[in-house]
């Protein structure tokens, strides 16, 4: 039986790379019938707004949808389309996995850990305004309910079970946030003896940064708020080799979208030169959520092997600190065709390569914005 599925191309680079893990999708041999819909810059043109209903409704038929990145204007321009899904869809689960798998020269090869944060609140509320007359002053107002949060700590301890994950840590500022930031942790402290075995534990959100950047392998499941979620899936994208190589998925009671964490890049837009990865990996999240296990395991594994050979990979993975030797940099295309053939061959029971221990991997090039 086949899975209809609502695909939403995107800005910038996310057309390049939505067709890269078409790609990837296909060659598993899993039956799907892609819905496609128009939002962003694109859909403006056509539709004279960011987010028209027909997306919406798509996705709402669908219950599922796979989405490139979509530019969000610095300052003015016209709202998050990103942020109006999430809330008009109440996908309130933002899943934002961060495995090492950019091979030589990755910082922290140990690294497997997932960030859930809260999607639908908080400081992303867009409940803002001007205090006076003249401008010079503004406020937002950070919105912290309790059906939010205990929704968002019981998910993060069930994924820890279903995924036969150890370790629980919430993520608050409730030493200077003593409402909001209270509120929160409070959720946590009544939600975790429930799951008693589970370890569980608390960082305030700028101890947690330090924690995570000096032994990241100490820790296995973050859940945290909607502004430091957002915050912390970049910095452990980071650790597990780069933005280029980080999915990412939302999921409510009843629908769940894939997206990769990087941003739009508009200025790599046409290039054939922006890294698929991340969004090839959405595809094995996809895959997970529609039951097909398999297909998920080669598509992760068929990266895996890619990024480990080092002989076809876009020019970020390509980068002194990220391998050893010279490797001339390939297309977005060309990784995206090499990922695919290796698919339907990888071996499932062989174990997966190591990234070797850290060379001193540059700052992620790729995928500004």
């Amino acid at each position: 039986m086949g899975h209809r599925v609502t695909l939403i191309p995107g800005d910038g680079i996310g057309p390049e790379v939505t067709a890269a893990a078409r790609r990837v999708a296909d060659a598993t041999g899993v039956s799907i019938d892609w819905e496609v819909a128009e939002a962003g810059e694109v859909a403006i043109k056509s539709h004279g707004t960011p987010l028209p209903d027909s997306v919406l409704d798509s996705i709402r038929k669908n219950r599922v949808a796979l989405k490139g990145p979509i530019t969000t204007p610095i300052g003015g321009g016209f709202r998050s389309v990103n942020v109006a899904l999430r809330q008009q869809l109440d996908l309130y689960a933002s899943v934002r996995p961060a495995r090492a798998i950019a091979g030589e020269g990755t910082r922290f090869p140990e690294t497997d850990l997932v960030v859930v944060r809260e999607a639908t609140e908080g400081l992303y509320s867009g409940v803002e305004h001007w205090v006076d007359r003249d401008r010079t002053a503004a406020e937002t107002v950070n919105v912290i309910t309790r059906k939010a949060s205990d929704r968002i700590v019981r998910f993060a301890f069930e994924l820890a079970r279903r995924e036969h994950r150890r370790h629980v840590t919430a993520v608050h500022k409730a030493n200077i946030m003593k409402t909001t930031g209270a509120l929160f942790q409070t959720a946590f402290r009544e939600m975790a003896p429930k799951y008693p075995e589970i370890a569980s534990d608390e960082r305030l959100i700028d101890n947690m940064c330090m924690q995570l950047v000096k032994k990241p392998s100490e820790y296995d499941v973050l859940v945290t708020t909607n502004l430091f979620g957002d915050i912390l899936s970049d910095l452990c994208a980071g650790l597990a080799g780069g933005l280029g190589v980080a999915p990412g998925a939302l999921f409510g009671d009843n629908i769940a979208a894939f997206e990769p964490v990087h941003g739009s890049a508009p200025k790599y837009a046409g290039q054939d030169r922006a890294d698929p990865v991340a969004e090839i990996l959405c595809v094995e999240l996809l895959m997970r959520h529609l039951g097909e296990k398999e297909a998920a395991e080669r598509v992760f594994r068929a990266v895996w092997e890619t990024i480990a050979e080092k002989k076809v990979v876009t020019y970020d993975l390509a980068l002194p600190g990220y391998t050893q030797r010279p490797v001339p940099p390939s297309s977005c295309s060309a990784m995206a065709k090499e990922i695919a053939r290796k698919v339907p061959e990888v071996d499932l029971e062989a174990p997966l390569p190591r990234p070797s221990a850290p060379g001193g991997a540059p700052g992620d090039p790729q995928l500004e914005a």
